[in-house]
C-alpha cells in the first residue's frame, strides 16, 4: 500500500469506528479522559492565616504534631502506627537514635512524647520531653547538632521544655481546682526509657526572708483585668509562689515589709548533666534551680547566656485574685481598723510595704492611695511599671496603706515615720544613694499626704488647734512624739520628687464632701492613740481650742472641705522649691479645663502654680490606672532618672 492510499484509508477507518460506537460510551470516555488530566500532585490557594497555621501548628498550639515531627513519622512509615501504638513508636524512635546528631528524630521525640503525655496524663512522657528538649538545645560536646535560632523548632523546643517541666512535676489529684500545682521535690522520676534523678538545694527556696512554697504554674492561667500581660520569653517553667507564714530569716532587714498575700514570680529550671550523651543509658541526672523575677534574668548554660522565662503579670494577678482587701475599702473608710486586721502581726505595723525585698541601687517609688481605697487600686500602674525594663530596673515599688478616714495630718505623720523607719532599716549607714532619690505619687487624698512630705508648715497647724505654745505643753514623751509627728512638717531630705494625681489641693467639690462628712463623723473610729494624746494635752494645759477639738474631732472628710482652715493653710504653702512637683488632673467631658472637674475634684482645686508640669486627662476621678496617666508617670520617672544621674547618683 503506497503512502497516498494509507493516508486516505485511515480517516475512513476512524469514521466507520466512531459511527459504529455507541454515542454514550464515546462521551463517557471523553469525560474520563478530561478527568484523567488532573495531576496526582496539586495545590490549593489559601488565605494568609490558613497558610501560616498549616506551617506552624504543633502539639502545643493545636494538639497535633508539627510538620517537622510528621516528616519523621512519614519517613519511617510510622504515621498511622503512632495513633494506635504511640508508646511502641516512641520506643522504636528512641532506640534508633544515633550517638550524636540526629536532631530531626530528637525533636520529634520531644514533641511526640509531650503529645502522648497530654493524651494519657502520663507524667513520665512529659519528663521525657524535658530530657529530649534539653538534649536538643544543649547537646554538650555534640557541636554538630545545635539547631539554628532561625529554625522554627528552636523556639518550640524551649516551649516544649517549659510546658513539659510544669506538667511533669504537677501534683496529681482529683480535686476540682483548675490550678496546676507544681511540686519541686528532689528524687528519682521514671522515664519511658530510664530514670531522671533531680536534686534540690534548699537554699533555692529562700526569698526576702521567707521560704517559697505552693508553686502554681502560670502557663495554664488566663489573666483578666489587666490591659497588658507581660512575659519575658526564655527557658524554664513559670510559676507563682506563695511565701511561708513564718519568716525563715528574721535577721534580714525589711522582711516584715513584704506585703500580705504576696505571690512571687519565679521560674524553675531542671539543669541536666550531659543529657544527650546519656540518652543511650537512660540514666539522666540534674538539679532544680529556682529564679525569682526580681533577682536574676539570665542563666549560663554550656558557656552561653540564656534568658530565663518569667510571667510577672500572671503572678501579680494571682496575688490580687479574690483579695479580701477589695471588699474592705469602703467599710474600712467608715469604720477603720479593718486593714490592720488583715495584715499578719509580724508584718510592718506602719502600713508601708514593699512589692519585692529591698534592692540596693533602686530608687523607691512610693504609691499613696486615696479615700476609701487601698494599694490594690495601683495594680494597673504597677503592672505597667514592672513590665517596662527601663523603669523596673531602676525603681522599687513601695505602697502605703492607711485608714483614709483619719485626719490627713495624722495619716501624713504615720507615712513620714514609716518612710524614715524604712530607710533606717534598709540603709542605716546611708551607703545607698538611690534611697535618697525617692519619688512619691499620691492619688486624691493620698496627694495631700504626699504634699506634707515636701512642705514646711512651721507652727501654723499647731496654732489652729491650740493657743498655747507647743513647748509649754507638758505631756508624756510618746504623746509629744505623736503630736510633733502629726502637726509639724518639714520636707523629708530623701524625697526628691512628688506627683499629684486628682488631688484636692484646695478641697473636694461640695457634693462630694458633704455627702460623707456627716456620715463619717458619726461612724468613724479615730485612732485611740491620737484621741488620748489630744485629751492629755488638753487636760494639762486647759487649752479651750484643744478641748473643742475633742468634742468633734476632725476626720479626713473634714480636712478636704474647701472651708477647712487646715486645708487652707496647706494650700497656701507651696511645695519646697528643691522638690519638683508634677500634677496630673482629670477633667470630664468637653469645654474649658478651667471650668471642668472629675466628679470629685475641680480643675481649679487640683491646679497648683508651683507644678513644673501639668497633664490634663479626660477621665473621672479614679484615673490612676488609665493609659494617659500611666504614660505621664512613666515620662516623669524617666526624667527623674536623668536628673538623678546628673547629681552623681
Amino acid at each position: 500500500m503506497n503512502k497516498f492510499m494509507a493516508k486516505s484509508f485511515i480517516p475512513v477507518l476512524l469514521t466507520r469506528f466512531f459511527a459504529a460506537f455507541p454515542r454514550s460510551i464515546f462521551w463517557g470516555l471523553i469525560v474520563l479522559g478530561i478527568g484523567g488530566c488532573a495531576t496526582p500532585v496539586s495545590i490549593a490557594p489559601v488565605d494568609i492565616q490558613t497558610g501560616y497555621r498549616l506551617n506552624t501548628e504543633n502539639a502545643l498550639s493545636a494538639g497535633e504534631p508539627s510538620e517537622a515531627s510528621k516528616k519523621v513519622l512519614r519517613r519511617n512509615g510510622l504515621m498511622d502506627r503512632f495513633e494506635t501504638e504511640p508508646e511502641k513508636v516512641l520506643a522504636e524512635l528512641h532506640a534508633e537514635l544515633k550517638p550524636t546528631g540526629d536532631d530531626n528524630k530528637l525533636f520529634a521525640l520531644a514533641e511526640l512524647s509531650l503529645l502522648h503525655g497530654q493524651r494519657t496524663n502520663n507524667h513520665a512522657y512529659y519528663l521525657a520531653t524535658v530530657v529530649y528538649a534539653w538534649a536538643l538545645l544543649f547537646p554538650g560536646d555534640d557541636h554538630t547538632m545545635r539547631i539554628k535560632p532561625s529554625d522554627p523548632r528552636y523556639r518550640l523546643a524551649y516551649d516544649l521544655y517549659n510546658h513539659a517541666l510544669a506538667q511533669g512535676l504537677a501534683i496529681q489529684d482529683d480535686s476540682d481546682d483548675d490550678e496546676v500545682e507544681v511540686k519541686l521535690k528532689p528524687g528519682i522520676y521514671q522515664l519511658p526509657f530510664g530514670t531522671l534523678e533531680l536534686s534540690l538545694n534548699e537554699g533555692e527556696l529562700a526569698w526576702g526572708g521567707y521560704t517559697l512554697e505552693h508553686f502554681i504554674s502560670t502557663a495554664f492561667m488566663d489573666v483578666r483585668g489587666f490591659r497588658n500581660r507581660y512575659r519575658i520569653p526564655g527557658l524554664g517553667a513559670t510559676l507563682a509562689a506563695s511565701i511561708s507564714k513564718e519568716r525563715s530569716n528574721k535577721q534580714l532587714a525589711g522582711a516584715e515589709r513584704i506585703g500580705p498575700r504576696t505571690k512571687v514570680s519565679v521560674t524553675a529550671i531542671a539543669r541536666l548533666q550531659q543529657a544527650r550523651a546519656n540518652l543511650g543509658t537512660g540514666q539522666i541526672k540534674g538539679q532544680f534551680e529556682l529564679y525569682a523575677d526580681d533577682q536574676s534574668k539570665i542563666v549560663k548554660i554550656e558557656g552561653q547566656e540564656e534568658s530565663v522565662e518569667f510571667d510577672p503579670t500572671a503572678a501579680y494577678a494571682y496575688r490580687l485574685d479574690h483579695n479580701p482587701i477589695y471588699s474592705m475599702e469602703v467599710l474600712n473608710f467608715l469604720k477603720g481598723g479593718l486593714f490592720s486586721g488583715a495584715i499578719p502581726k509580724d508584718r510592718a505595723g506602719d502600713g508601708l510595704f514593699t512589692l519585692f525585698p529591698y534592692r540596693p541601687g533602686k530608687i523607691p517609688l512610693v504609691l499613696v492611695h486615696g479615700t476609701a481605697s487601698s494599694p490594690l487600686r495601683w495594680a494597673e500602674l504597677i503592672n505597667e511599671i514592672e513590665g517596662d525594663a527601663s523603669i523596673r530596673d531602676n525603681y522599687q515599688v513601695w505602697v502605703f496603706m492607711y485608714d483614709s478616714a483619719n485626719p490627713v495630718p495624722y495619716s501624713a505623720g504615720v507615712l513620714r515615720s514609716a518612710l524614715e523607719n524604712a530607710l533606717n532599716e534598709f540603709d542605716p549607714d546611708r551607703k545607698d544613694p538611690a534611697l535618697q532619690q525617692m519619688v512619691i505619687v499620691g492619688h486624691s487624698q493620698g496627694g495631700l499626704l504626699t504634699k506634707l512630705m515636701a512642705v514646711d508648715t512651721g507652727n501654723r497647724f499647731w496654732e489652729l488647734v491650740s493657743d498655747t505654745p507647743f513647748d509649754k505643753i507638758k505631756v508624756s514623751p510618746d504623746v509629744e512624739l505623736l503630736l510633733k509627728r502629726s502637726v509639724f512638717f518639714k520636707p523629708l531630705p530623701f524625697v526628691k520628687r512628688v506627683i499629684f494625681i486628682s488631688t484636692p489641693q484646695h478641697g473636694a467639690m461640695a457634693a462630694a464632701y458633704e455627702l460623707v462628712t456627716g456620715l463619717v463623723s458619726r461612724l468613724v473610729s479615730l485612732p485611740q492613740s491620737m484621741m488620748n494624746g489630744l485629751a492629755q494635752a488638753a487636760a494639762i494645759s486647759g487649752d479651750q481650742k484643744l478641748l473643742a477639738k475633742l468634742q468633734r474631732p476632725p476626720t479626713a472628710a473634714d480636712n478636704m472641705n474647701p472651708n477647712n482652715p487646715g486645708l487652707q493653710v496647706l494650700a497656701s504653702i507651696p511645695v519646697s522649691a528643691n522638690i519638683p512637683a508634677h500634677s496630673i488632673i482629670a477633667v470630664q467631658g468637653e469645654g474649658p479645663k478651667e471650668e471642668g472637674d472629675d466628679g470629685v475634684v475641680a480643675y481649679k482645686s487640683a491646679h497648683i502654680e508651683e507644678a513644673v508640669s501639668e497633664k490634663v486627662v479626660n477621665w473621672d476621678h479614679s484615673c490612676q490606672g488609665q493609659p494617659e496617666v500611666i504614660e505621664e508617670v512613666r515620662r516623669i520617672l524617666m526624667e527623674h532618672l536623668t536628673t538623678s544621674a546628673a547629681i552623681n547618683f
